[in-house]
């Protein structure tokens, strides 16, 4: 049994939703104009790490809301 996490993102869940952070987030970048989430493996998140740091693909602009 592996004990990699999933990270797991919920659109409902960024104060940033519907404003232009959003349409320049990696999220959107991934699944397009109207994303509602996303779910990487550990790997997957390692590839993006790698691929936003050259400025290739948008970075992750996700901000919780407050409860």
């Amino acid at each position: 049994m592996s004990n990699e996490i999933e990270l797991s993102i919920s659109c409902n869940d960024c104060i940033r939703r519907s404003t232009p952070d959003c349409s320049d987030c990696l999220v959107s970048f991934v699944i397009g104009e109207t994303p509602d989430g996303l779910v990487m493996t550990p790997f997957d998140a390692e590839v993006v790490q790698l691929f936003t740091a050259q400025g290739m693909i948008p970075r992750l602009k996700f901000h919780h809301r407050s409860a």
